[in-house]
């Protein structure tokens, strides 16, 4: 599992249930962040005095493996700068280079609409395309390929206006201790951590009513992107 966000901190919101239970069933997980969030997602760090951006960053950095560890991945930042985050052929291309070299079998990420983070939008798109580059749309290229990881929006901070329709909830329920630990890494945005702790209650009621499960207590909504190829119904 590969989860790329736009900042340090997205995957632990997220996505922090869906990596803890790959590395607990045996797989292998990696986050990358496109940026640090330095700039617009660090507020508790600048309210110290003197504070400066490269400080800010080493701040991030280390909240972000502590927590990728937490739930049994690495961690990893291109750290290409936010608000605004902007996506060059470079950037596309770095991208592009980390998903063929880790050849996920599922890919993670924003959506691509959410008029609260401009940042958002632009990942969601330049993972979308490094994804098709690093695959090669599945057939023989003059470079290196992969095959094509199957591909997951996570849930953002307002889904009913980000138009995001969940189409598969994890549930990470065994996982949930593991997920507050990570989470409670990241103190630049401890104010978010109840909030999603309280979304993996709600999502979790939701996956009891949608599977009849009634062992479910918490759990991550995800909409996926790409066709499901079975071989029956």
């Amino acid at each position: 599992m590969l989860v790329i966000g736009a900042h340090s901190a997205d995957f632990v919101w997220r996505a922090g249930g869906a990596i803890a239970l790959t590395t607990a069933n045996g797989g292998a997980a990696r986050v990358l962040a496109l940026s640090y969030g330095e700039r617009g997602e660090s507020g508790e760090l600048w309210k110290q005095g003197g504070q400066t951006i490269e400080r800010v960053k080493l701040i991030r950095q280390g909240e972000a493996e502590r927590a990728a560890t937490a739930l049994g991945a690495d961690f990893h930042c291109l750290d290409l700068g936010d608000y605004p985050l902007e996506i060059g052929v470079e950037e596309l291309v770095a991208i592009s280079d980390q998903i063929r070299e880790f050849a996920p079998d599922v890919l993670i990420t924003h959506t691509d609409t959410d008029p609260f983070n401009p940042d958002h939008p632009v990942a969601s798109i330049a993972v979308g395309r490094a994804r098709g580059l690093a695959a090669g749309a599945g057939v023989s290229s003059a470079f290196e390929t992969v095959r094509p990881p199957e591909l997951f929006l996570f849930e953002p901070h307002q889904p009913e206006l980000c138009n995001f329709t969940p189409t598969t909830f994890v549930d990470i329920t065994s996982v949930m201790q593991q997920k507050q630990a990570a989470m409670a890494e990241m103190k630049a945005q401890q104010y978010l951590i109840s909030y999603y702790a309280e979304r993996a209650g709600h999502r979790g009621n939701h996956a009891r009513r949608s599977s009849g499960n009634a062992e479910i207590r918490q759990a991550e909504a995800f909409q996926r992107v790409t066709p499901q190829v079975v071989s029956a119904l």
